[in-house]
């Protein structure tokens, strides 16, 4: 399986259309100095907003960005720069592996580093990935940053289609990255070198998956020994639950809450009034659960008593 780490990733799969408008706005000179990209995780939009930093670092150089094909030069200094984290014009703020939020540090961080002179003339650009995970006092740290930007600096801010504080996205221009089922399947496949229909059956495969679950998904299922092609959705639910993989890993703990909310929609067809009635509070238990970061496990284990089990 292809690594599908976005700072890696040298094709722009189905996001062409957006990229498109940064590359002409920029030519233009109209490209704002804040942008959002907003959208379901695992879409795409970091690998967009890396294909469209190296486009702009690599103007000058030898190996540019390849326009036509939107694919990036394995050979350019600034992908290189950018992969062992020593290129002077960008920097990425994320959450760390072991915490929960990013933290006001990072910022503190961040606007020592821009309080820096300059090493060329080109552009510096700032990616802050998961901003829903901001926490207040980072939230408040930026708006500062926001209101009084260095010139020739540009930030772009990654969202899981999460809420945010409306201070924060009224201060960007914002794009809304969207895929059709169809598109998500054909990049999903390309991603895993036309094995998709050998290595996951249809009733895992939903409306809600993106490509980058999907493959995590997959990838997930390799390492434990588990046989996508052979389980259903009902059953697979079980398994994460009795396993208790969503303890060991985060990626799993969130496709989970996708795939609890895609099992309602798949029986809500033909359920029952009660279970209807149940249908509904467990997409706000979920909803409650991510929004103010609750105890999981006794979600997962009533939804399986209850729904799973009933």
């Amino acid at each position: 399986m292809n690594d599908i780490n976005p700072s890696n990733q040298t094709k722009l799969l189905g996001l062409d259309r957006y990229i498109s408008e940064l590359i002409g706005l920029s030519k233009k000179n109209k490209l704002p100095n804040k942008i959002l990209l907003s959208g379901n995780k695992g879409i795409g939009k970091s690998t967009l907003a890396y294909h469209f930093v190296n486009y702009s670092l690599s103007i000058d150089e030898e190996f540019n960005y390849d326009e036509t094909n939107f694919k990036i030069n394995e050979n350019n200094r600034s992908f290189k720069t950018i992969q062992n984290q020593s290129n002077p014009n960008f920097i990425l703020i994320d959450i760390y592996p072991d915490k929960k939020l990013i933290d006001i540090n990072q910022i503190r961080n961040l606007i020592l580093n821009l309080n820096k002179s300059s090493f060329n003339k080109k552009a510096r650009f700032i990616l802050i990935d998961n901003i829903e995970l901001l926490n207040i006092n980072s939230i408040n740290a930026l708006l500062k940053i926001l209101e009084e930007p260095t010139n020739n600096v540009h930030f772009i801010l990654i969202n899981n289609n999460k809420k945010i504080l409306s201070t924060l996205s009224s201060r960007c221009l914002n794009f809304k990255i969207f895929l059709s089922h169809n598109e998500c399947l054909k990049i999903s496949n390309n991603l895993l070198n036309d094995q998709l229909d050998s290595l996951i059956n249809d009733d895992l495969i939903n409306y809600y998956l993106t490509p980058g679950n999907t493959y995590k998904l997959i990838k997930f299922a390799q390492i434990n020994n588990y046989d996508l092609l052979n389980i259903n959705l009902r059953n697979f639910l079980k398994l994460i639950i009795k396993d208790q993989h969503y303890k060991k890993d985060e990626n799993i703990k969130f496709l989970f809450f996708d795939l609890i909310e895609y099992y309602f929609r798949k029986i809500n067809q033909s359920i029952s009034s009660t279970i209807h009635d149940k249908y509904s509070y467990f997409l706000k238990r979920i909803s409650d659960t991510r929004k103010f970061n609750l105890d999981e496990e006794s979600l997962f284990v009533e939804f399986e008593e209850e729904i799973l089990n009933g």
